[in-house]
């Protein structure tokens, strides 16, 4: 008899394991119902729109946190949460792939850095160097948190006026939307931020910065190694960089890449 209950035992945990096994390799592959992706706060409109196109094709809602690119870096790695990361520029990607927080990328669009002022220009900024000038007042992305605020702070250096227009800096802040709503109100002079998001704005008016001064960014996005639908996750990360996708990202003002004008960037 105690043999007999040995073997029924044996047999059953053997099953046990194949069914676990099972509903664990089912779990990993089915869809899901919903993603959540960590976009820099720049990219907000033709994100929102690619996650409705996306649960539309696929039948998965899209939920967003939107920040700066550094910030959700820092709560990638804290939380271990979430599907997908895009940041503003691929320095944070390949921070995330560093750390192993992201595997799976494409790259989407560019980031182009263009001068903003407040309509009609009233401290008659008309290049890069202007911001140097004694008493002009700036807002910048603050470069611990914003990827515009590092990217325009390696502007300035690279072109030898970081000390001097740093003096003028009146205040930092975590996102360029933020950046971009003060320039509107006319709280400052000038600041640095990304063309494709500012140059349909009403309220300001952009100097372009010449591509030998400037530092162009391209705009990836990637799966990250803690999702819980990878399979899903890597779906939209592909879909961003389809024809439809990129084609959404164009239609809200971005250069797609590759684009033969940005290459040497």
């Amino acid at each position: 008899m105690k043999k007999i209950m040995v073997f029924i035992s044996t047999t059953a945990l053997a099953l046990l394991l194949i069914t676990i096994s099972v509903a664990g390799c089912i779990s990993q592959s089915q869809e899901a119902e919903s993603i959540m992706v960590y976009s820099g706060a720049g990219m907000r409109k033709p994100m929102d729109e690619i996650g409705v196109a996306f649960q539309q094709k696929y039948g998965t809602q899209v939920t967003y946190n939107y920040a700066g690119s550094n910030a959700l870096l820092s709560q990638m790695e804290l939380t271990k949460q979430g599907d997908a990361y895009m940041p503003g520029a691929t320095m944070y990607i390949e921070v995330a792939t560093e750390k192993g927080l992201v595997d799976y990328q494409q790259l989407i669009c560019y980031h182009i850095p263009i001068i903003t002022v407040p309509k009609g220009n009233p401290a008659n900024i008309t290049c890069l160097e202007d911001l140097a000038k004694p008493e002009v007042k700036l807002v910048w992305g603050d470069p611990a948190v914003a990827a515009i605020g590092k990217t325009g702070v390696k502007i300035l250096k690279d072109n030898g006026i970081y000390d001097a227009a740093w003096e003028n800096i009146i205040a930092t802040l975590p996102t360029m939307n933020e950046v971009m709503l003060q320039i509107a109100l006319g709280q400052a002079d000038a600041s640095i931020n990304w063309w494709d998001t500012v140059k349909a704005v009403e309220d300001i008016d952009l100097i372009e910065i010449p591509k030998e001064q400037n530092d162009i960014k391209i705009i990836p996005i990637g799966v990250t190694t803690f999702s819980e639908y990878p399979e899903t996750a890597k779906k939209f990360v592909d879909f961003c960089a389809s024809d439809e996708g990129k084609a959404i990202f164009e239609k809200h003002g971005f250069v797609i890449y590759p684009d033969p004008k940005y290459e040497s960037q």
